[in-house]
């Protein structure tokens, strides 16, 4: 049995539910609609929402930290040491301001790229080797300050669209457990 650590970032709590940081929140959530799986509270330290799905021979565990974004990486920290889940078999599905809004990409490692969530997974892992799942948002065309912009909610017609985005953000995720990260990387960059 192999074990996989999918985790998706977001912040807690109904004001922040449908917000653009929230988007990988809203991918696991997916996930685990998918398979009927039900996310339970862990009070902690740190708190979080877990769910456990299998896929074959693989047991996935599916990770929303509830610490805030700016400390999701004790959570994610806590639960790979828990399962002893190797670097290579973690995916962390995060927004991404800088790839336009709906584009998927699926990359190996890499630094933070001011993002608060991806840094604190980095401080907490001692490590930016981990796979990633960035959904782009976009930029704000006015000039809003980019924390406000990431907490706001997504547009009308963003919303109309993001239920795919979502389900291929999922499938993705899927891929990388069934298939490995180069497989992903190949059937999904550049998709879209």
């Amino acid at each position: 049995m192999t074990d996989y650590l999918l985790t998706g970032l977001g912040n807690p709590g109904e004001k922040y539910e449908k917000t653009r940081h929230n988007i990988g929140f809203m991918v696991v959530d997916l996930l685990s609609q998918r398979e009927g799986a039900t996310f339970s509270d862990i009070s902690g330290p740190p708190p979080r929402q877990q769910a456990e799905i299998r896929q074959g021979e693989n047991r996935i565990i599916l990770l929303k930290p509830l610490t805030f974004m700016n400390r999701s990486g004790e959570a994610v920290a806590k639960v790979k040491n828990f399962f002893k889940i190797p670097l290579d078999n973690l995916l962390i599905i995060q927004d991404d301001l800088d790839m336009e809004f709906g584009r998927i990409k699926v990359v190996r490692a890499g630094g933070a790229g001011g993002h608060n969530g991806i840094r604190s997974i980095i401080s907490a892992l001692g490590s930016r080797e981990f796979p990633r799942l960035k959904i782009g948002i976009g930029r704000p065309d006015s000039p809003v300050p980019v924390d406000r912009y990431v907490l706001s909610r997504f547009s009308g017609d963003e919303l109309q669209k993001l239920v795919k985005i979502v389900e291929q953000a999922a499938d993705a995720a899927e891929c990388f457990t069934a298939h490995g990260l180069q497989e992903t990387m190949n059937r999904f960059n550049g998709k879209n």
